[in-house]
C-alpha cells in the first residue's frame, strides 16, 4: 500500500515538472515587448469649445403702416437694397364707418359755428362803419369808437379761427376715408416708406393683404423686414458647462454649413447673464460680430458653428496626449524617455496648451528625446503562421 502511494506521488511530481518546463518553453518562444518611440514636434495647438447657432444681422428693423387697410401695391422685392425714404408699398385705406360718420358730423358741427361767427362778423362790420362816420363826424367820442373797433376785430379774429377749424375738420375727414388730404405730400399714411438704408430680408406681405397700424395695443403688421447685411453677427448658445470657460473679447472662427472650405473670423462682445433651460439643460445665448474685411456674402438665417478659443499656443514642441503618463501618488505628469536600446528613463515634464490630442511641452525635455508609446496595442495575430 505505501508502494503505491510513492510511486502516485512520484508520478504526480513528474508530471507537475514536465508542465513547468513546457510553459517556460512556450513563454522562451514568444516575442519580446518591442515599444515604439515618439519624439516631439513643433505644433500649433488650439484650445477650444464649440457653439452652434446661425448668422444673423446685428439690426433687423421691421417696418409697419401707420394706418389699417389693404395694400394695394407693392414696390419692393426681398433681395433689393433700398435707401431711407424709399416707396415701399401703398396702402388703400377701408374707412371705419363709425369714425366716418363722427368726422362728418363734426363737419356739420363747424360749418353751424362758421356761420354763426360769419353773421357775428358782418353785424360788428356793420356797426363799426356807422360808427367811423359819426366819429369823423366829432358826434361820437374816441372812447366809443375804440370800443366799437375792438369788437369788429374780436369777431373778424372768431371768424378765422372758425374758418380754420373747418378746413381742419375735412382734412381729418379725407384722412379717415382716404387715408391721405391734400397738402400731405410724401408724408401722407398710405404710403409706407423705408425709415432706414439696407437690404430687403424679407416682405411678407402681398397685394390685397389686409394690414393693422402700430399702436399702443397692438404690434401692427409688417410690411417689410430691412437690414444691414454688412454688419452681421453671430448668435448662438452654449452649455452651462462650457460658460464659465469663455469671456468677452474672444477670438471666434465661424463655419457655415452652406459655404465650405470657408473659415470667418469674429470676436465674441455678448455673453446672455442669464441662461434658458432647453431640454433639460441650461444655455446661455452668446454673440460675436463677424470682421467686416470679409467681402463673402452671407444670407441671413444660415446654420453656423462657432469655434470659440479658449487658449493658443503657436509652433511650440508639442506630443501627443496618448504618450503622458501621471504619477499614481502626486498625479504629475511624466514620460519615459529612451537612454538605450529599449532602455527608458522618467522624466517629470511640465503641460501646457492642450486640445485633446496634441499638448505642449514647457519642459523637461528635447526636441531629439524619444518618448516611449507606453500604450500601445500588441498587433493582431498572424493566423496565416505556420500554414
Amino acid at each position: 500500500m505505501k508502494k503505491r502511494a510513492t510511486i502516485g506521488t512520484l508520478i504526480a511530481i513528474v508530471l507537475l515538472f514536465s508542465t513547468a518546463m513546457y510553459w517556460l518553453y512556450s513563454k522562451n518562444q514568444e516575442d519580446p515587448v518591442v515599444y515604439e518611440t515618439q519624439s516631439p514636434t513643433t505644433e500649433t495647438i488650439i484650445k477650444k469649445t464649440v457653439a452652434t447657432g446661425s448668422i444673423v444681422p446685428k439690426e433687423e428693423v421691421l417696418i409697419k403702416p401707420n394706418i389699417s387697410g389693404i395694400i394695394a401695391e407693392i414696390y419692393v422685392e426681398a433681395g433689393e437694397f433700398v435707401e431711407a425714404g424709399d416707396l415701399l408699398a401703398k396702402v388703400k385705406v377701408v374707412p371705419n364707418v363709425s369714425s366716418l360718420n363722427s368726422a362728418k358730423n363734426n363737419i356739420n358741427s363747424i360749418n353751424t359755428q362758421v356761420e354763426t361767427a360769419r353773421l357775428a362778423y358782418k353785424n360788428q362790420e356793420n356797426i363799426y362803419n356807422r360808427q367811423k362816420e359819426l366819429h369823423e363826424k366829432g358826434v361820437i367820442s374816441a372812447n366809443e369808437f375804440d370800443t366799437a373797433q375792438l369788437s369788429y376785430d374780436q369777431t373778424k379774429q372768431r371768424y378765422k379761427q372758425e374758418q380754420i377749424s373747418l378746413n381742419n375738420a375735412r382734412q381729418n375727414y379725407d384722412i379717415v376715408k382716404t387715408g391721405t388730404t391734400s397738402g400731405m405730400g410724401a408724408a401722407a399714411n398710405t404710403e409706407i416708406r423705408a425709415t432706414v438704408s439696407g437690404m430687403v430680408l424679407d416682405v411678407p406681405v402681398k397685394t390685397g393683404n389686409q394690414v393693422i397700424e402700430a399702436n399702443n395695443f397692438n404690434d401692427g403688421t409688417t410690411i417689410a423686414t430691412i437690414a444691414d447685411v454688412g454688419n452681421m453677427i453671430f448668435e448662438g448658445k452654449v452649455d452651462e458647462s462650457e460658460v464659465g470657460k469663455i469671456k468677452e473679447k474672444l477670438a471666434l472662427e465661424i463655419t457655415v454649413g452652406a459655404i465650405e472650405n470657408k473659415k470667418f473670423d469674429a470676436v465674441l462682445d455678448y455673453i446672455a447673464p442669464k441662461g434658458v433651460e432647453e431640454n433639460g439643460a441650461i444655455q446661455f445665448e452668446i454673440k460675436g460680430t463677424l470682421n467686416k474685411t470679409d467681402s463673402t456674402f452671407i444670407r441671413a438665417g444660415l446654420s453656423a458653428n462657432a469655434s470659440i478659443i479658449l487658449a493658443r499656443a503657436d509652433s511650440v514642441m508639442a506630443l501627443k496626449e496618448a504618450l503622458i503618463q501621471y504619477d499614481p501618488k502626486t498625479k504629475e505628469p511624466y514620460v519615459e524617455v529612451e537612454v538605450g536600446a529599449q532602455n527608458f528613463e522618467r522624466k517629470d515634464i511640465e503641460l501646457g496648451v492642450s486640445d485633446g490630442i496634441n499638448v505642449e511641452i514647457k519642459g523637461g525635455i528635447s526636441e531629439d528625446d524619444k518618448i516611449k508609446v507606453w500604450n500601445q496595442l500588441k498587433p493582431a495575430a498572424d493566423f496565416n503562421r505556420g500554414r
